[in-house]
């Protein structure tokens, strides 16, 4: 595979999300709980004006102008990637795809669609949507692809110790 195919990631998290936000909106009545599997996971449309998982960092242009500096350092970290990086350029690109699907919402209804709610009752995760999914998943790899320590290779031994020499006596002659 060439390197430019870890980057599928980015159109198909886009579109992805995209597409499942207009049947959301098209279909479901806003925040009413649809369940899927009983209340463990439901359908709940919302609209989120905060940042990820609902946490409040300011306006909605305060949002989305830290997406997109953030956009701005993810494609920079792609960018500075070697092409033999691909479990990394792949996470890297989910999270981008991700992150723009929710910039797409923010530059155009100036908040965010959500609807997967997961949860027990009253002890429920936030309502978040499939780009939330796709920049959860690539963290998470990413997270640990980096967390991996670089064991030896043959190519790259250990290194090792340097050899210890015993002191040489330069008072006496050495024949004592």
């Amino acid at each position: 595979m060439r390197p430019w195919t870890d980057l599928l990631w980015v159109p198909l998290a886009l579109v992805l999300d995209q597409v499942t936000k207009l049947v959301v909106v098209s279909t479901l009545p806003p925040y009413d709980p649809q369940p899927v599997l009983g209340d463990l996971v439901r359908l709940t449309y919302i609209h989120n004006r905060g940042a990820a998982f609902g946490l409040n960092l300011g306006s909605p242009v305060v949002h989305t102008v830290i997406a997109i500096a953030a956009l701005g350092l993810l494609g920079w970290m792609l960018y500075t990637l070697p092409a033999n990086a691909r479990l990394q350029r792949s996470a890297l690109a989910m999270v981008l795809g991700g992150a723009i699907g929710n910039i797409v919402d923010r530059i155009r209804l100036h908040e965010v669609i959500d609807f997967v709610d997961v949860g027990f009752g009253d002890l429920r995760w936030p309502v978040f949507n499939v780009a939330d999914s796709f920049v959860t998943v690539g963290v998470l790899v990413l997270a640990l692809t980096y967390s991996r320590v670089a064991e030896p290779t043959e190519e790259t031994p250990a290194a090792e110790p340097p050899a210890v020499e015993p002191p040489v006596d330069s008072v006496g002659d050495g024949n004592d």
